[in-house]
């Protein structure tokens, strides 16, 4: 069967014809049932849940017994933190800081707050610092009631008198929302859209597209979450990849219905031959990334199964979008998608062309291909060096001490490290099983206070069913120190074990959670990794039919993303640059951000290998020439690659416009990935590669070994599909 008649017949064909000649039918059921599913996820959705199982942790099992035996001490609490230039006992600071504190109390959303002149062991020696604690009322208080309680602390600052609130919920309730950043970014795609195409109704229809495959994948989403709870920033997350992969799928299909047009199809043929070759790859990309977000749930934690399930439902809403809306609007639009188009002089045609004619792309891949080795040694040794940092990458929660230093969680950070020492901020709890009330944890809290690294401990609590006791240990250093998890590690390891003389004694917090997350991550992710690379290895090989590709391409996005890795760790953990990028000081990478990062970049290598290569194989198909193959399928794509990065490139970096600094390290290093990709990768690595493999790049299991150029025309087809 001709390889063009394969290309109008089959099931996405059939699905492209349905769609292009059904168009109000499609796009009124894709209008209906986005704004659907919009208003019942905003409307029904289930809330966002940001807690982290421990699995068989210490802490967790120190949370387990606090949960059990302490029910009094589960209520969610904020810290007020108080400096002033005159002392507390001031009378006009007194009577500022008892009022604040009667505002404080008579909140709907909080418990009686002890007054600091009540209680001697929450004011600093010289009367200048001191703190209380806040109590909320409820564990879910949502942040938009907490924002007063926030305002109420920041107005009563000033003359002598420094007041912080501090707390998870009183960071989540001053962190402003992402704002236009995502605006600034979909302007942005529009003008790559538009120097890419030169048209306004070309630029127009992938943002369309893209636009509402992410309304509608966001309320599903929001409705799976029901099923499948997932944290707050698994929106954000949805709507970078969704926007990105959207308006890149739509690119490229679009791109390929254009090509057809210009060749003298009708815009009926050239939507079905767009769909079921540029759509195919669409399909087979997409896929991928969601087998990559899907590999999260490897990791075994609850919320990152949250999270892949929720951004794999978005990812999957814009790959249908892709091969049914977008043939749908292409039915409306016809011949017309070059109107209003950007003036541009037409070279004048010649008989046939010539070398001189090359673009700079052919051109390019000549270059790479008369020095492949070198090409590909330096390449490697780029991606090596850029890499290198993420072997001293440290994982970690942020906390107050990382947040921009406007806000009032900082302030009372910085309160508290001054007057109670910066281990205030991570705080060491202590849970044991007893058998009776009288039992004596004496020993074990000398052994903990007597440990260097530690700065005091509070007395043993029992209980009120006499089963469990805790007592709590503030160390010397703060959060985010090294020394801090070290300190951890030796009290678990050496100093417990010695002095609980038979009793088992588990240190939690949540400084010793996210430790423990951190090191969970750690270890899980080499399995994470695996069942990405091996699942996106088999998908490929179905894609490309060749094993050598698949493995070249896995390799590859290795490199990618390790150069990634280490980019971020130099900016955002070493600090280079990172004060110009928005991050307020120096702090380890968020524990959950690259093993997110992974999946999603694999998936999003894997996209640009596969419109890359699947335009190579088909010139291979066509003249059994590796060489000549490589560039002309790099000399189709590189423009229309290069758009697709600068489009994800332009959406991943308005997230370091944001102002969670988690968020804006994901956006960061997705933006780092995808140039390092587009650029090193696929413009020098993949044309080096693959000239150094020669004929060996289509090598199959079972294939029979023939020279398909030699072969007649019937033999050529017959090959391509074996």
């Amino acid at each position: 069967m001709p390889t063009e008649t394969r290309r109008t017949d089959g099931a996405l064909a059939a699905l492209a014809r349905f769609c292009f000649r059904r168009r109000r039918l499609v796009l009124l059921t894709w209008v209906v049932g986005v704004l659907a599913l919009a208003f019942l996820g905003f409307r029904f959705g289930a809330p966002s849940d940001n807690a982290y199982s421990g699995g068989d942790s210490h802490s967790a099992k120190a949370q387990a017994l606090i949960e059990q035996h302490f029910p009094d001490r589960q209520g969610d609490t904020l810290t007020l933190a108080i400096k002033t230039t005159n002392g507390i006992d001031d009378p006009a600071t007194r009577q500022r800081i008892e009022r604040v504190i009667a505002d404080l109390t008579a909140s709907p959303v909080t418990g009686p707050v002890t007054s600091p002149y009540e209680d001697p062991t929450l004011v600093t020696q010289d009367r200048r610092i001191a703190r209380t604690t806040v109590p909320l009322t409820d564990m879910d208080v949502p942040k938009a009631e907490v924002k007063p309680l926030v305002d109420i602390v920041k107005d009563a600052s000033g003359d002598g008198l420094t007041l912080g609130l501090g707390g998870d919920k009183a960071e989540k309730a001053e962190t402003p929302p992402q704002g236009p950043a995502e605006a600034v970014g979909l302007l942005t795609a529009a003008v790559i859209l538009f120097i890419a195409f030169g048209s306004l109704v070309a630029m127009g229809l992938p943002l369309v597209v893209g636009l509402m495959a992410v309304l509608g994948g966001i309320g599903v989403m929001k409705l799976v979450g029901h099923l499948a709870p997932s944290p707050d920033f698994t929106v954000l997350v949805a709507v970078l990849i969704g926007l990105g992969v959207g308006i890149d799928y739509a690119l490229f299909i679009l791109t390929r219905y254009r090509d057809s047009l210009h060749e003298g199809d009708d815009p009926e043929r050239a939507t079905v031959k767009a769909i079921a070759t540029a759509g195919h790859a669409v399909l087979f990309a997409g896929t991928t990334v969601v087998i990559a977000l899907l590999g999260l749930i490897a990791m075994g934690q609850r919320m990152m199964t949250g999270v892949a399930i929720g951004a794999s439902t978005a990812v999957l809403v814009t790959m249908i979008a892709a091969v049914t809306l977008l043939p749908a609007f292409l039915g409306f639009i016809g011949r017309r998608i070059d109107s209003l188009r950007l003036p541009r002089r037409t070279p004048r045609a010649s008989a046939a062309p010539s070398a001189d004619r090359r673009t700079l792309a052919e051109r390019w891949a000549g270059v790479v291909q008369r020095r492949p080795l070198v090409a590909a040694l330096l390449a490697g040794a780029i991606l090596l060096v850029l890499a290198s940092p993420a072997l001293s990458m440290r994982l970690s929660l942020p906390d107050a001490s990382v947040q921009p230093h406007d806000r009032s969680s900082y302030t009372s950070h910085q309160i508290l490290s001054e007057g109670f020492g910066p281990g205030y901020g991570a705080p060491m709890v202590f849970a044991a099983r007893v058998d009776s009330p009288s039992t004596d944890l004496g020993p074990v809290v000398e052994a903990v206070r007597s440990t260097d690294g530690i700065a005091f401990t509070t007395p043993p609590a029992v209980s009120q069913d006499g089963q469990a006791a805790m007592f709590m240990a503030f160390p010397k250093t703060g959060y985010q120190d090294e020394a801090t998890t070290d300190l951890v590690h030796e009290l678990r390891d050496d100093v417990l074990p010695g002095a609980a003389g038979g009793t088992e004694v588990f240190l939690g917090g949540p400084n010793a959670g996210a430790i423990d997350f951190a090191e969970e991550t750690s270890s899980r992710l080499p399995l994470m990794i695996t069942v990405v690379i091996v699942l996106s290895l088999l998908l490929l090989v179905l894609l490309v039919r060749s094993v050598t590709i698949a493995l070249q391409a896995a390799v590859m996005n290795l490199l990618s993303i390790g150069a990634a890795y280490g980019v971020l760790v130099a900016i955002v953990q070493w600090g280079w640059l990172g004060s110009a990028l928005g991050f307020p000081t120096e702090m380890p990478i968020t524990t959950w951000v690259p093993m997110m990062m992974f999946p999603l970049l694999f998936g999003l290598s894997m996209d640009y290998e596969v419109f890359l290569i699947s335009r190579i194989r088909e010139e291979y198909e066509r003249t059994g020439d590796t060489r000549l193959a490589v560039t002309r399928g790099l000399a189709k794509t590189a423009k229309v690659i290069t758009a697709a990065a600068a489009i994800m490139i332009a959406i991943f970096t308005t997230a370091v416009l944001g102002p969670d600094v988690s968020v804006k390290q994901i956006g960061l290093g997705m933006a780092i990935a995808v140039l390092v990709d587009a650029t090193i990768i696929r413009m020098i690595l993949v044309p080096a590669v693959m000239e150094l493999c020669g004929d060996a790049n289509w090598w199959m299991p079972g294939r029979r070994s023939r020279k398909i150029a030699s072969a007649p025309p019937a033999e050529v087809e017959e090959a391509a599909r074996v």
